[in-house]
């Protein structure tokens, strides 16, 4: 089992919507995504619920989490989101990959989709080129 582990600053939005897409996408025979935070809000932001609403995947009930050493020692990939230098140094079997995403807090629904939808595209791939298809 992999262990994945998608990081941004809040856990509120873009590292929500990634672990919320592999899971929905991978084979949990194979691997398995958590998502956290270097400063985790209270709530998923409601723009976000909504938009991942349109498509069938509930957050209601996802609560944003601390990003904590022991969380990254339990992975094999870390995908950082926007946490730049907050975001802790992945021990060396932890692959570390950075994603350039617009943080999608107060952006209008239009805008919230495109990044849904692009942060899709990422995690398609990267399941494909693991081989953890369902």
């Amino acid at each position: 089992m992999t262990n994945v582990i998608f990081a941004c600053v809040h856990n509120a939005g873009r590292s929500q919507m990634a672990a919320a897409w592999f899971n929905e996408l991978a084979d949990p025979s194979k691997a398995r995504a958590l998502s956290a935070g270097t400063e985790p809000g209270e709530r998923v932001h409601p723009e976000v619920l909504s938009a991942m609403q349109e498509v069938g995947i509930d957050l209601s009930r996802a609560k944003p989490q601390l990003l904590t050493e022991a969380l990254i020692a339990d992975a094999r990939r870390l995908v950082t989101m926007g946490c730049g230098e907050a975001c802790p140094v992945a021990p060396p079997w932890v692959v570390h990959d950075d994603w350039p995403l617009e943080d999608p807090k107060g952006k209008p629904i239009e805008r919230v989709r495109e990044i849904r939808d692009d942060i899709r595209l990422r995690i398609e791939m990267l399941i494909r080129e693991h081989g953890w298809e369902r």
